[in-house]
């Protein structure tokens, strides 16, 4: 089916950026999106914490420099933003089904889902499968 909604087209091309960033960090991150445990464990890990101090350091010359960020902490704000746009993406998702009705929603999530396979994205990489929420069987 055609979506000819300009609404509906904007939705479709925002799950299909949603689905590769999405893939992508779980890809980095070693997660795997299609295992309901895995995806409850990370919902359920605590938010990284802000940092206390300014990561700035001004030596006396008083130019100020950078410290870099240590490997644990990329990987804990990685997982931060993972957990963000999985819950953004199924926000997306809900607000498409009570706005635009279930059969709608299923063709937006579908061709979101067909563009990120065209590119080479397996389903279970972007995560849990959303399409088969919306099947009714």
């Amino acid at each position: 089916m055609q979506i000819d909604d300009e609404q509906a087209q904007r939705l479709i091309v925002s799950l299909e950026s949603l689905g590769e960033r999405i893939a992508r960090l779980a890809i980095g991150l070693g997660i795997e999106l299609d295992d309901h445990q895995a995806v409850q464990q990370l919902m359920d890990m605590p938010p990284t914490r802000t940092l206390d101090k300014e990561r700035r350091v001004a030596p006396t010359h008083g130019v100020p420099v950078f410290q870099s960020i240590t490997g644990d902490r990329r990987v804990a704000h990685l997982r931060e933003e993972l957990r963000g746009l999985l819950v953004l993406r199924y926000n997306l998702e809900t607000s498409s089904l009570n706005d635009n009705g279930l059969e709608l929603t299923r063709e937006i999530v579908s061709q979101a889902e067909y563009r990120l396979a065209q590119r080479g994205f397996k389903p279970e990489a972007y995560g849990l499968d959303a399409g088969g929420l919306f099947n009714t069987h």
